[in-house]
């Protein structure tokens, strides 16, 4: 049956989300326009197609134990000269965050995987792009602050165009969730998932 490549996040909401995506793009990251703003709980992974059951089952139990938590983002941060990313500081949430991937690559769970690095809840708005181009970003988005109510995340699948788009959203505890809407520019529903 083949395999695909999931991954799991949290989407940054409105108008967040389509602020700091045309942002990302604006910094020349060609991967600003499949990749809608988010906080990753599971990197790209690739997993069996006839699997999928299996991983939604996992997802909706692990959101099942969640609650609804407050997510703050303040300021820029980087991880380089060991990965060329500028992101956004997740300053409230992160503890939630950790919990949440932790259970998401949970060893009884269908989505085992090791990190190539420690996790750290952010939000990626560049990646890979020339230093000056990275520079840009760290001092423009600077004072960027923004706070929401987190209450669902969602599973997502690379398509064959490098294009993320959700597959389903799991609502914490049975919370009702609405969803995000798409950003803004994207000519397709897209999603996070990435560094």
């Amino acid at each position: 049956m083949g395999t695909v490549t999931l991954g799991v996040s949290i989407a940054v909401p409105e108008p967040y989300g389509s602020l700091l995506q045309r942002q990302r793009a604006s910094f020349g990251d060609p991967a600003a326009h499949g990749i809608p703003t988010h906080v990753t709980l599971l990197p790209p992974t690739r997993a069996e197609s006839e699997a999928l059951p299996v991983v939604e089952a996992h997802l909706a139990a692990v959101a099942s134990a969640a609650r609804a938590f407050p997510m703050r983002l303040s300021g820029t941060g980087t991880f380089r000269p060991l990965s060329p990313v500028v992101y956004v500081q997740v300053v409230e949430g992160g503890a939630a965050c950790t919990w949440l991937q932790k259970r998401v690559r949970d060893a009884s769970g269908p989505l085992v995987r090791e990190l190539q690095f420690p996790y750290h809840p952010h939000v990626t708005v560049a990646h890979g792009i020339a230093d000056e181009a990275m520079d840009r970003a760290y001092e423009e988005l600077a004072d960027f602050e923004a706070s929401w109510a987190c209450t669902s995340f969602a599973l997502y699948e690379q398509g064959e165009d490098e294009v993320w788009r959700k597959l389903r959203e799991y609502a914490f505890g049975g919370s009702e969730t609405h969803g995000v809407p798409t950003q803004g520019g994207a000519p397709h529903h897209r999603a996070p998932v990435r560094r």
